[in-house]
């Protein structure tokens, strides 16, 4: 078992965990050593004493957030082990190492868990609400819990230390830990980034070592304050154009060059008490810090929203130049300032031209009235819609229906117009063609009609008022037997031939057939029933039909039959003709053929005629389709077919019944 977990431990998977963990913790310890290093450098007094800017929990803290997670739990040890490094090297009491470690690790605690919480992660600073987080959490509450338990490992008054000591650690935060995640999150893309960007950089960096030089350490304490202020054009151009990673390191690089100096003697901060001279420059620092790092991140802001402008605006255009829809644009002044790309098909013209004006575009007689919609809507902020007709590239006029909405900013200013605009012209020519369909309908029905009440009147009444006038005379005259007999066959004769045409025309009108016995029982008595009275020969058959078929269908199919019929009887000049109904897994099909005249089906498509019309009315209310091969004097065949998986709405039902 021994042999075994040893061979484990250097097995080559493990080792190489053990390495990845080992070598962040060096360097962790190596970074960690040398911030504790350097701010003791600038310790003015004995070591025992607040630092004016103590840069280990920062650095530290900036490492961790930068660092997977996962490896913490190394890289807080052994940064720790470089503060204590240190410490010892630099004669600090044990008591006091212990004391202060303690608070280090409360400070780093409160600051890598707070930033991690509540910035879920890498915090960026490129927002206020971002910078405000961070400052709450790093600048304020984390030196605040090391400071409090950390003060009692200070020499001198308690209360100095404390105020000297939390300014120094909420300096480090402002400064140094920024500096150090933005150039980190910079030198992850530095692939994207042009080489003069660093370039720029590194000679902003030098002329403010140099001119940091001349203010902090070259003259002697007759150094004029007025000095400080060259120092503003600089830390501008570092919060402009690097953000908070560039005010960050300008504002550290400040910070380290004056504590030099302050320690050396030299510069504007040589007060001969040290508290007074640490608590100075302290304030100096945090109040040229403050403001800059403020106002850098107010320009990553601006960058960001421009960035995430810029792309929002980029898919929009994409989005918009591969819709199938017209889609425009127009700012407060009511000038149109987008068109995407299927306008600038449409029209033939560049954006340019249509920005100018659509004068050329739009329709002279709808050019005023569609103007008056625009503006009435665009004064009152309004939604409109309007019908208008704008003229192709290749000169064809187009109907479009054009839908504009008001677009507003965040705080509720008005910025202008959103649109699109579909073309519409083949809705309005079906609208018509319904129209007219619909007209002819009813003029057919009022024929119909009119048909039915000439045939019941002029016919159908005439001879019921010859059979009451014959009943009649035979109540007045029963004495001949014989006579009577015959005129009582007469009379029976008279009203089965009544009875006849009564049941015809309600056939004609309804076929009971088609609800008790079905679709293929009803055509094959409407069959006979049209042989018998065109005196015609008409060979219908059917079979593989679903049982039952839907209603909807078998009505439409059997006007269907019924038109065809009375067409092929009309127009062909045959007396026989063939029907045939049969179906599939997925359609039911009705085919009518004839061998007669024929007849050519573009010009019959332009007539006006309402056979056909009715027809393709009729099938397309339930999914179905017509078809008609013709040829003048070679026949004709009409073939219909309806998918059996359509279920009828009750607005199709309801549609076939007003037909009917």
């Amino acid at each position: 078992m021994e042999t075994s977990h040893a061979a484990n431990l250097f097995a080559p998977a493990n080792l190489k965990l053990r390495l990845r963990a080992v070598i962040p913790g060096t360097l962790m310890l190596v970074a960690c050593y040398l911030a504790a290093k350097l701010s003791g450098i600038l310790v003015i007094s004995i070591p025992e004493t607040p630092w004016p800017l103590w840069l280990g929990c920062a650095v530290l803290v900036a490492i961790l957030l930068v660092s997977p997670r996962k490896i913490w739990p190394v890289l807080i040890p052994t940064g720790l082990a470089g503060f204590v490094l240190y410490d010892l090297q630099a004669g600090v009491s044990i008591r006091s190492i212990t004391c202060l470690i303690l608070a280090d690790i409360g400070e780093i605690l409160v600051a890598a868990w707070g930033v991690s919480y509540f910035m879920r992660g890498l915090p960026r600073l490129d927002s206020l609400r971002a910078f405000a987080k961070y400052t709450f959490v790093t600048v304020i509450l984390g030196p605040l819990v090391g400071c409090l338990i950390g003060v009692e490992a200070l020499n001198g008054d308690s209360w100095i230390n404390f105020r000297i000591g939390f300014v120094s650690e909420g300096l480090a935060f402002l400064t140094v830990a920024p500096a150090i995640l933005g150039w980190v999150e910079r030198f992850r893309t530095w692939r994207l980034t042009a080489r003069v960007y660093y370039l720029e950089a590194a000679v902003l960096i030098t002329a403010l070592i140099s001119l940091s030089y001349v203010v902090f350490v070259a003259r002697t304490t007759n150094t004029s304050p007025a000095l400080l202020y060259s120092l503003v054009p600089f830390l501008l151009w570092s919060a402009l154009r690097f953000g908070s990673a560039g005010a960050g390191t300008m504002a550290s690089i400040v910070a380290l060059v004056s504590l030099w100096g302050a320690v050396h003697g030299r510069g504007p901060f040589t007060e001969t008490d040290p508290i007074n001279r640490i608590f100075s420059l302290q304030l100096f620092l945090l109040f040229t810090a403050g403001p800059f790092m403020v106002l850098a991140v107010l320009v990553e802001e601006r960058k960001r929203q421009g960035s995430v402008l810029r792309e929002s605006e980029k898919r929009f255009r994409l989005m918009a130049n591969s819709a199938p829809v017209m889609i425009w644009m127009s700012g407060t002044e009511k000038q149109a300032t987008y068109f995407n790309q299927l306008w600038l098909d449409f029209t033939g013209r560049s954006e340019a031209d249509l920005q100018v004006g659509l004068a050329g575009v739009v329709h002279p007689e709808d050019h005023q009235k569609c103007s008056e919609i625009y503006s009435q809507a665009f004064d009152q902020r309004q939604a409109f819609r309007k019908e208008c007709r704008l003229r192709r590239h290749d000169g064809q006029y187009r109907w479009m229906l054009d839908i504009g909405v008001p677009r507003f900013h965040e705080d509720g200013a008005f910025a202008g117009y959103i649109g699109s605009c579909v073309d519409v012209t083949d809705c309005k020519h079906a609208e018509e063609a319904l129209a007219s369909v619909n007209r002819r309908l009813i003029e057919a029905q009022d024929q119909e009609c009119t048909r039915i009440a000439r045939e019941l009147h002029d016919d159908l009444g005439q001879r019921l008022a010859l059979l009451m006038i014959e009943m009649d005379q035979l109540s007045q005259d029963l004495t001949n037997p014989d006579e009577c007999r015959a005129r009582i066959a007469k009379l029976q004769k008279l009203a089965s031939e009544l009875a006849t045409d009564m049941q015809s025309l309600s056939h004609r009108l309804h076929s009971s057939r088609l609800d008790l016995q079905g679709v293929a029982a009803a055509m094959r008595g409407l069959c006979k029933e049209f042989s018998k009275q065109q005196r015609v020969e008409v060979d219908f058959r059917s079979g593989d039909l679903p049982s039952p078929v839907p209603r909807d269908i078998s009505l439409c199919l059997y006007r269907v039959l019924q038109e065809a019929l009375r067409n092929s009887a009309k127009h062909s000049g045959m007396r026989n003709y063939e029907a045939h109904l049969w179906a599939t897994q997925e359609e039911i099909h009705l085919t009518i053929k004839d061998f007669g005249k024929g007849f050519d089906t573009k010009m019959a498509a332009a007539c006006h005629g309402l056979g056909l019309v009715s027809m393709r009315e009729r099938l397309s209310l339930v999914g179905g389709r017509l078809s008609i091969q013709s040829q003048p004097a070679l026949g004709t065949t009409l073939h219909a077919w309806v998918p059996l998986d359509r279920a009828a709405s009750s607005l199709c039902s309801a549609i076939i019944a007003y037909a009917v």
